[in-house]
């Protein structure tokens, strides 16, 4: 909220109401000196700037497309629920491509222009993101024989979004509270590890999902004590523990898992629940409403750890922890306690998103098989400023890409197969360094506490 918001600007109707009569001159000149006028921080502006230059370089890149564009582009929407196309959209790829790009270039002139104006450059964000997508769509699908699948790019985003989106709420959680957590990829390893296992020899979504957490947990715990009690670096630690998590999960895969797989490694899979009614919405019903417990649950933690954060006690505690430690000491919250407990709630959150990559998806482990998406979690946290919904969003952004590589491979994109495959790091990348800018994290984030 602004000051003016706060403070509304005192007019001079409101000093005639005293009694006190002035003169048109002095009345002008009081109510230059009463303006209120917001001004815009460094890093807003900073932030602004880096977002409008970023705009501006995909509308360039959309101009250069343009020379490459012919053809009509085909978009296939199909009803998954009754079996049967609900029709496919063909458009011109010229017009589209030029379209918007020119949308990207007015968008990327208001971030230059909007100053102090965050509706102006909210708008603009979303449209240049809107034809962003649309204007790269059109030129890759346009001239291909097979139809881009829009149903198969939204389901496969919610399946590559889920463990994503709980990654980066066990970093906000633990972050929050002033807990550097680099150890996410190594939470969610052993945890699709354990989920696999105790999946495969009880034959049990419900075990294999508290195997999961507690394994998590646990993994959660061993950065605990190292980094609170023990003050360790905790970005080191963060990395100790990851190489610790993939070395021990692909020794026991080795020796345990590869050998006797039908024993081990044969975890049940988690079925579609669909939701009444709503799944049965055309179109969107069945990409939406008809998903495992996991896609559920990973959704409706977003809103769960705004709360814990933002309207329990509890919540009060960690924040006031992660901005300061020392003043939190004077009224007698325990700093240790409070960074314990939201390292190991953290770590719930982790050892869902790691039961996601075994029983969720392909019902067995094996080698790393979260691939880094630990890593690109931590990614989204810093992009969602660590707030639980931006880092949803952003997890969001990185699975839509990723999902976008294997569905404009199999459409035969006019663009190496190389690229399609780094695309996902290349976006992380870029949108890390150009929509970011300079944030602030928690003001004692990775700070470690020693109480005098």
């Amino acid at each position: 909220m602004s000051p003016a918001s706060r403070f509304p600007r005192p007019t001079t109707s409101d000093i005639t109401k005293t009694g006190v009569e002035l003169p048109p001159e002095a009345s002008e000149s009081l109510d230059k000196e009463l303006e209120f006028e917001r001004v815009e921080s460094r890093e807003g502006r900073t932030h602004r700037l880096s977002t409008g230059v970023l705009i501006a370089i995909m509308a360039v890149i959309l101009f250069f497309l343009l020379s490459k564009t012919s053809g009509k582009a085909h978009f296939a929407f199909t009803d998954a629920l009754a079996g049967k196309e609900l029709g496919t959209l063909t458009v011109s790829g010229f017009p589209i491509v030029l379209v918007s790009a020119i949308a990207c270039l007015l968008a990327s002139a208001a971030f230059f222009m909007g100053r102090s104006r965050h509706t102006l450059t909210v708008t603009a964000g979303v449209v240049a993101g809107v034809a962003i997508i649309i204007g790269f769509l059109s030129w890759a699908a346009a001239g291909r024989e097979l139809p881009f699948q829009v149903a198969g790019q939204l389901q496969g985003t919610l399946s590559v979004a889920t463990p994503l989106v709980l990654g980066a709420l066990c970093g906000v959680m633990c972050e929050r509270a002033g807990v550097v957590n680099v150890a996410i990829e190594g939470q969610m390893l052993t945890a699709a590890f354990a989920a696999a296992l105790v999946g495969s020899m009880t034959h049990s979504v419900f075990a294999a999902i508290v195997a999961a957490i507690i394994a998590s947990v646990l993994t959660a715990a061993l950065l605990a004590v190292f980094t609170i009690k023990y003050v360790v670096d905790q970005v080191v630690m963060g990395v100790v523990v990851n190489l610790f998590a993939s070395g021990l999960t692909g020794f026991l895969y080795t020796q345990l898992l590869s050998p006797e797989a039908e024993k081990y490694n044969t975890a049940p899979i988690m079925e579609a629940v669909p939701i009444p009614v709503l799944s049965k919405i055309p179109f969107f019903g069945p990409i939406f409403f008809d998903q495992t417990i996991l896609v559920y649950i990973g959704f409706l933690c977003i809103p769960l750890v705004w709360f814990l954060l933002w309207r329990t006690k509890w919540g009060l505690r960690v924040r006031s922890v992660g901005e300061h430690p020392e003043a939190a000491d004077t009224v007698g919250i325990s700093v240790a306690g409070v960074r314990w407990s939201a390292v190991l709630v953290g770590g719930i959150f982790a050892g869902l998103g790691g039961a996601y990559f075994t029983i969720g998806t392909v019902g067995s482990f094996s080698k790393d098989i979260t691939v880094g998406n630990g890593f690109i979690a931590l990614a989204a946290l810093i992009m969602g400023r660590w707030r639980p919904g931006l880092a949803a969003v952003m997890a969001l952004f990185f699975s839509f890409v990723t999902q976008l590589s294997t569905e404009l491979s199999t459409i035969s994109a006019p663009m190496p197969s190389q690229f399609l495959l780094i695309l996902p790091y290349i976006a992380t990348i870029v949108a890390v360094a150009g929509l970011v800018g300079k944030v602030r994290s928690p003001a004692a984030d990775g700070t470690p506490y020693i109480k005098e």
